[in-house]
């Protein structure tokens, strides 16, 4: 993966013979792969590195992807991997460990790699409640993202576990999928005034805290308190603590706020050479998203690179001229 090739059919070269490149992308999912595919079709040294851990693992398939709704995840990277390799862009298989000033990107027990720039696409994590069954069921039947399953549990008797200030809004949004939503208050201290939009909204608020999700082969079949009852419900949504996985952007000084690494409209942070996307800075991102994402963090780098080899080349003519007189 580290040696030379210059291969004009294949598209962009890979590494020098140092093992440099001019762009690594860290993380291989719709994002990194979206940079590293533009990248290569700009002809640059592109490395992808690939810690296989897909935060949309989980789940069957994906949707409100133009083209690709219903594939399933792993499917769209299959495609995406082989697609970066026709244009000589190399995938690592492997972890980051550390990232250092000027770049080296040391891979946990592997090769040393030398960049231009970097692009940070490692995703985030989702922490789920303490709740029995949550674990099992999740990315099947508990779900998150009402646009990205509501309609394929649409009319169906939904639930909404209280495990977070989202709920709220969670719950007034899958209204729109199914006539039959109950909220499960669980621990969440309901606002008066949020007990009166969700019944405005035809909503069943259960007080009661959730014990554990009731299922069996076929999948969930209620929600169980722990006052005994249990309530049938074929589906059930709730908001994860979102954690990006943005440690080696903090490492290498990128501000943050609201506990998010701060970048502009094309994924630049405020560390020289350094870019993010994806859902390691925007919780909010869909897999379309996130490969826009990429795609315009690819864009702005390969121009900041371009600036770069201009002004090299400015100076080695400039230096020409002044040691040999060549105009």
């Amino acid at each position: 993966m580290n040696e030379a090739t210059n291969d004009r059919a294949g598209g962009a070269p890979r590494a020098t013979g140092d093992g440099s490149y001019d762009v690594v992308v860290v993380g291989a999912g719709a994002a990194g792969l979206n940079a590293a595919l533009v990248l290569g079709r700009a002809r640059r040294r592109v490395a992808v590195i690939d810690a296989g851990e897909p935060r949309n693992a989980p789940a069957a398939h994906m949707h409100g992807f133009l083209s690709r709704d219903g594939l399933p995840p792993a499917t769209l990277l299959e495609l995406g991997r082989a697609e970066i390799a026709r244009y000589g862009a190399g995938l690592i298989r492997g972890r980051v460990e550390h990232i250092d000033p000027g770049f080296r990107v040391r891979m946990d027990g592997g090769p040393v790699l030398a960049a231009r720039r970097i692009l940070v696409a490692t995703g985030l994590r989702d922490e789920l409640p303490d709740i029995p069954g949550v674990r099992e069921r999740w990315g099947k039947d508990v779900l998150h993202c009402p646009y990205c399953h509501g309609f394929e549990v649409r009319d169906r008797p939904l639930a909404v576990l209280g495990t977070g200030p989202g709920a709220v809004h969670q719950a007034l949004l899958l209204r729109g999928w199914s006539d039959d939503v109950a909220f499960f208050a669980h621990t969440l201290d309901l606002a008066e005034e949020d007990c009166e939009r969700l019944e405005a909204r035809g909503l069943r608020i259960v007080e009661g805290r959730v014990e554990h999700l009731v299922a069996d082969g076929d999948g969930l079949r209620g929600v169980a308190l722990a006052d005994g009852r249990v309530i049938p419900r074929a589906a059930a949504f709730l908001f994860p603590r979102m954690v990006p996985n943005d440690a080696l952007l903090t490492r290498l000084g990128c501000e943050k706020d609201g506990g998010w690494v701060v970048t502009d409209r094309t994924g630049r942070t405020s560390v020289a050479g350094v870019w993010a996307a994806g859902n390691v800075v925007d919780p909010r991102a869909q897999v379309v998203t996130a490969a826009g994402m990429g795609s315009a963090a690819a864009f702005a780098i390969n121009n900041d690179l371009l600036d770069e080899d201009v002004a090299e080349a400015v100076a080695r003519r400039r230096a020409a001229t002044v040691g040999g007189g060549v105009r």
